[in-house]
């Protein structure tokens, strides 16, 4: 039972009306100090870029997370592991393919690919799974497209870099992947007996819309302070130099986490950078980034995680710089 506080004393909980005062006197303060800005040329021109890069990317967020959904929801686990080829070397590049096919978000693909394990389809083919479905799959292809437009090259490098990747990382973890590294997931995926498809659709679509739409807004926040407030002169130190280039949006590409159905917008934005530096912030990006690397952890294991990411990283920029010198 509930006791009444006595006279005088303030419940538990209850916040001192000191705090309260100071908090809300706080606020008014951030707010007048803030007004000026609001009319600021530069807010107004950081304002136009992350509203142009949202609106560009959220209609193929939005189809690539329905897609997502119904597959989830409505195609069973058992068909990947009934279409894949018995020999594990051989069951890692038909992974990766699947993934042009079967679109998928990185959220999204790393329960997907633990569903996989539990039902018998070898680690290795998996994880090119894991890697290439959010990197190559059509929403992804064709927003490339759209952001780069008249630039049919950039959707092949994209494409090409991207599969090497995810193969190269499967056949990696065959030769030297080990049993103790891997975590068994528990997370369960796809339809469960007894329980409404639809309402799983529902569940997953909007679990991965709202999600993968936080990372969004937070990377086309975070490219728009790139464009306009970020000086021209300490990008150049990174955009004039070929390696520090790619290394620099590669690191970019893990720290913003931005959704890869998004991603070509914010890439496109950074025309300061070279081709080959732009190709890497998106075959990075779907691999590894902040989010990634935590779902990873959670789902197989702290061990599997640091050791994949890391590799996986140096595999993309690898993938990315060489295709980037034969296709751009």
């Amino acid at each position: 039972m509930n006791r009444a506080a006595p006279a005088g004393e303030r419940p538990p909980g209850a916040i001192p009306p000191s705090v309260a005062v100071t908090g809300a006197v706080s606020l008014l303060l951030v707010a007048v100090l803030a007004a000026p800005l609001l009319d600021h040329p530069g807010f107004r021109a950081w304002q136009t870029v992350c509203v142009a890069l949202t609106v560009q990317a959220l209609p193929f967020l939005l189809f690539g997370t329905v897609v997502s959904g119904a597959v989830n929801a409505f195609v069973p686990a058992r068909v990947f592991s009934r279409v894949l080829p018995r020999n594990p070397a051989l069951a890692v590049p038909v992974a990766g393919a699947a993934g042009v096919v079967l679109p998928g978000c990185e959220c999204a693909s790393v329960p997907v690919a633990g569903s996989l394990i539990r039902r018998g389809v070898t680690p290795a083919a998996a994880f090119a799974f894991l890697l290439s479905a959010p990197a190559v799959n059509p929403v992804v292809l064709v927003s490339t497209a759209v952001a780069f437009p008249g630039q049919p090259a950039m959707v092949a490098a994209r494409l090409v870099a991207s599969l090497a990747t995810a193969a190269t990382m499967g056949w990696l973890w065959l030769k030297w992947g080990r049993a103790e590294w891997l975590r068994m997931p528990a997370r369960h995926t796809g339809h469960r007996a007894g329980h409404s498809r639809w309402e799983e659709f529902r569940t997953g679509f909007q679990h991965d819309f709202l999600h993968a739409g936080g990372f969004l807004v937070v990377g086309t926040m975070a490219a728009a302070c790139f464009n306009v407030l970020v000086p021209r002169s300490v990008l150049d130190v990174f955009a004039d130099s070929p390696w520090l280039s790619v290394l620099f949006l590669a690191a970019l590409a893990v720290v913003l986490a931005v959704c890869s159905e998004a991603d070509a917008f914010v890439a496109a934005s950074l025309t300061g950078f070279s081709p080959t530096a732009r190709l890497t912030f998106m075959v990075v990006g779907p691999m590894v980034d902040v989010k990634l690397i935590a779902l990873q952890a959670g789902t197989f294991g702290q061990a599997f995680a640091v050791r994949f990411s890391a590799a996986t990283a140096v595999v993309a920029v690898a993938a990315a710089c060489l295709t980037g010198w034969w296709l751009l």
